[in-house]
């Protein structure tokens, strides 16, 4: 089969396209020929040697972690799938999961069925950021109805997800991004929409009982000065994770790091959710497998609004 693999870690340059065997599948997984695959943030830096670099083992490595595609065969001990079936998935993170292939061997138990209604390349990337987005603001971020949510980076990838779900939660939210992405951000449901190159959140909001900061750095560290005094922020980018946490230790606030985990529930309710329309993923731009540097290019850029995919 046709996958992209990392001999040695690198940039976009890295990334080869060749012939490699089929996986061998082991009880309890399935082989799924994919249908398309989602490209994030985490595939770039760990192909470059950052990242999950240090879980992935001897090289050569076939990236990506999240995927769409159709059943061809189930293992041993698999009750729950059949051929034929239509499933997405976020596996093994942050060990190698081998989704940049034509075909991937994939647990049953962190994959999960899509209705009719949904997508397939629009599944392939909701996975992985839905997750993040899930997972911040129920799991670490604990968000009830009638809370004040600011999203930083709301046009982003995991942003706006976590506008979507917010909203389907019943918070009132707030979205920073540029100007050019205001309307779009609007469109998502966003209460209110803050220019983050003309104004800073501290300057315009109070109260806010969560924050999920996309962005990290300098610009998390300012938006501390709006969370209530028992409010949480969530910062995603890994980076700098420890310089925000110990800005809000020194105010005392709380400020909670993520590291996404699979998990099938949440994939099934978030697919129910897409099937009514209700969770939709903005596709940015979608590349052939084979163009996968092209699609490090673009994302690496850090300006896309929503998901980049690659398709088979």
């Amino acid at each position: 089969m046709k996958a992209i693999r990392i001999h040695a870690f690198g940039g976009p340059e890295a990334l080869v396209y060749e012939d490699v065997p089929e996986p061998q599948l082991k009880a309890n997984e399935v082989l799924v020929r994919n249908h398309a695959v989602g490209v994030n943030p985490i595939d770039w830096k760990t192909s470059g040697g950052g990242g999950a670099a240090a879980f992935i083992g001897e090289l050569p490595f076939i990236p990506g972690w999240e995927f769409c595609g159709t059943i061809i065969a189930c293992g041993a001990d698999v009750s729950d799938f059949q051929s034929g079936d239509h499933v997405y998935g976020f596996v093994r993170f942050p060990k190698a999961a081998s989704c940049y292939a034509e075909r991937v061997a994939v647990p049953a138990e962190q994959i999960a069925l899509l209705p009719s209604g949904c997508n397939l390349t629009e599944a392939a990337g909701l996975a992985l950021a839905g997750l993040t987005a899930w997972q911040a603001l129920f799991d670490h971020g604990r968000l009830q109805a009638k809370q004040r949510v600011l999203i930083l980076a709301a046009a982003g990838g995991v942003g706006h997800l976590a506008v979507q779900l917010a909203k389907w939660k019943g918070a009132t939210v707030i979205g920073s991004a540029s100007a050019a992405n205001h309307p779009f951000v609007s469109s998502l449901g966003c209460d209110q929409v803050i220019d983050y190159k003309e104004q800073k959140v501290g300057e315009f909001l109070q109260d806010i009982d969560l924050i999920i900061d996309g962005v990290g750095g300098q610009t998390g560290i300012e938006a501390l000065s709006c969370l209530k005094s028992s409010g949480i922020m969530i910062t995603l980018p890994s980076v700098t994770k420890d310089e925000v946490i110990a800005a809000g230790a020194a105010q005392g606030l709380k400020v909670l790091p993520l590291r996404v985990e699979p998990n099938a529930a949440q994939l099934c309710s978030m697919a129910k959710l897409n099937a009514e329309q209700q969770l939709q993923l903005k596709i940015a731009a979608t590349y052939p497998l084979e163009k996968a540097a092209d699609a490090f290019n673009d994302i690496a850029s850090g300006h896309t609004q929503g998901k980049v995919i690659l398709t088979l």
